[in-house]
């Protein structure tokens, strides 16, 4: 993807009084969109805007319907993230499994993708204690 046509837009950024933080996952007490859209509003009244959001996965099975299960909740911070206004997911993940490994890696990929549809950056930091 050429960023020639986003040259004006990127140029014309200015500071903000917000400052950006990252917003862990855990922390949330649900994901409904009033809450999400609460507490957006309720951070920039406190100066603060939710840049990244943080999670842990695993992916201890190798059974494709677990890998999917632990998938749907990555897909779900990949929605938080896109509610609250966040840019970055950043997912520290842990395969306990070497069997699922092409599984586990096109399951991400595939979120990914999705991901950058919804104007979020995916970020995967992996853990390989299997």
């Amino acid at each position: 993807m050429s960023t020639g046509t986003f040259d004006s837009a990127i140029a014309s950024c200015r500071p903000t009084s917000l400052e950006p933080v990252a917003l862990p996952a855990s922390a949330l007490e649900n994901t409904a969109p009033e809450y999400l859209r609460d507490l957006r509003a309720e951070l920039n009244d406190g100066g603060r805007t939710p840049a990244e959001l943080t999670a842990s996965v695993a992916f201890d099975e190798d059974c494709s319907f677990a890998v999917q299960e632990t998938v749907d909740s990555v897909r779900e911070h990949v929605r938080t993230a896109s509610h609250v206004g966040a840019s970055r997911v950043t997912l520290d993940v842990t395969c306990d499994t070497d069997a699922g490994e092409e599984k586990v890696a096109a399951a991400l990929d595939a979120v990914r993708e999705r991901a950058r549809r919804e104007g979020v950056t995916l970020v995967v930091n992996r853990d390989e204690s299997g």
